[in-house]
């Protein structure tokens, strides 16, 4: 879908003079079943598997975490948050340094980094250093999202973009599962640190993979890191209303995410549940389901056009929402199962659009799209701990249906700009 089929402008002023977005022919880039896909799509997916498994390696333990150092859930929840922080705040500075230096060499040294970085966090002997080594992990972190989107943008064919992207995304979320899922058990029997510990071990695997898997760029063309060149890049993207709508989208889907799994392994441990630690942590195997519905985002959007694919991964969350406030286990377990299958629905499909809509400047727009998310992760799991805190469960619930109907009147708004457009584009 292009942008103009979307009814969005092509226009996006300044963003012209990044030398780095040149789009190249078709003929030359990956599609699946073509030389260099499969590798590529492996690396990335690695990469996606690292990056979230790195960044939400604290969220299942954060009841162990607020034991061991006598704090509440909001105050645990900091863990988490402030590595989305960190990573919202430096994808914009990351996505200009992979428009000079190349989407590979970027996303190499941030897992590097970031690896690093989670081989040290076990060792934190307070609260407020492992939320500063967790902060330093999310800001090396930033290099992965919006480079891999621009990459893939550049790389592969636009008809094969969806599917690509949504393949990194399903990285993502069995990197979220695998890392939740082995915490849990590794710290039933040998405590958080030895778990997060794993994680970092782990991760090291993933990216060594990714680095000799990842085909070298044939479409890359450096570009500026002059602040007035980047600067344009940025008001050109914000100036786009379709960006700005696709930006909101992503940050109010993972507000809902961030709060419903961040608060999810107190609700599952207390009363009246009260699971152990281990089996607590394997319910974000349900996380299976968000690589299912990421990876069929193309053939969702295909069916139902873009809006429409937001509108159903939305209504999906929402449905999911509502199921979880059951006081019954299995209820609640299928609750999570939709509520992770709209996300990550959501989020392949909004993603996806803003590689295609921004013809320039793609790494600027991808970490534009990326900064939004993760603030709304962050806001997510703070914002839902401190509801669990004064509402419970209702409370949490209660902030990710809020989050929904903002998707659905942002996406609203997005139809009812496109039948204008379509009312006044000549024939």
């Amino acid at each position: 879908m292009t942008p103009a089929s979307t009814g969005a402008s092509t226009s996006v002023g300044a963003v012209a003079t990044v030398p780095s977005a040149q789009p190249p022919a078709d003929g030359s880039r990956m599609s699946p079943g073509g030389p260099g896909y499969r590798r590529m799509s492996l690396a990335l997916f690695l990469a996606g598997v690292a990056t979230f498994a790195l960044l939400y390696s604290t969220q299942a333990l954060l009841p162990l975490i607020s034991g061991d150092f006598a704090v509440g859930a909001s105050d645990a929840s900091w863990t988490v948050s402030a590595a989305t922080g960190g990573l919202a705040l430096f994808v914009l500075p990351m996505s200009a340094l992979s428009e000079r230096y190349g989407r590979r060499t970027v996303m190499t040294v941030s897992l590097a980094v970031a690896v690093t970085l989670g081989l040290l966090v076990p060792f934190a002997p307070s609260l407020g250093v492992l939320v500063a080594l967790r902060a330093l992990q999310g800001a090396a972190l930033a290099g992965l999202p919006a480079s891999a989107t621009a990459y893939l943008a550049e790389e592969v064919t636009p008809k094969a973009l969806v599917t690509a992207i949504g393949l990194f995304v399903a990285g993502n979320s069995v990197g979220g599962m695998s890392g939740r899922v082995i915490t849990g058990w590794v710290a039933q029997e040998w405590g958080w640190r030895v778990a997060v510990g794993a994680i970092g071990v782990i991760a090291v695997a993933c990216a060594v993979a990714f680095r000799l898997l990842l085909p070298a760029p044939k479409h890359f063309r450096p570009g500026s890191l002059r602040p007035r060149v980047l600067a344009g890049a940025v008001r050109g993207h914000l100036a786009n209303p379709l960006l700005r709508r696709l930006f909101a989208i992503g940050a109010l889907f993972m507000t809902v995410f961030g709060g419903v799994y961040t608060v999810i392994g107190y609700r599952l441990t207390d009363a009246p549940f009260s699971l152990p630690q281990g089996i607590a942590g394997s319910v974000f195997l349900v996380y299976l389901v968000g690589t299912v519905s990421a990876s069929a985002a193309g053939r969702l959007v295909g069916r139902l056009g873009r809006r429409g694919a937001l509108y159903a991964g939305g209504g999906t969350t929402a449905a999911g929402l509502l199921l979880s406030l059951a006081e019954s286990l299995p209820l609640v377990l299928l609750g999570l199962v939709l509520i992770t299958a709209g996300f990550f629905a959501g989020h392949a499909v909004a993603s996806s659009a803003v590689g295609k809509t921004a013809e320039v400047g793609r790494a600027q727009a991808a970490a534009l799209y990326q900064s939004a998310y993760y603030v709304g992760s962050s806001a997510g799991s703070t914002v839902g701990a401190l509801a669990f805190h004064a509402g419970g469960w209702a409370g949490t619930v209660g902030v990710g249906l809020v989050a929904v109907a903002g998707v659905a009147a942002i996406t609203l708004a997005g139809t009812r700009a496109a039948a204008r457009a379509a009312v006044v584009r000549p024939a």
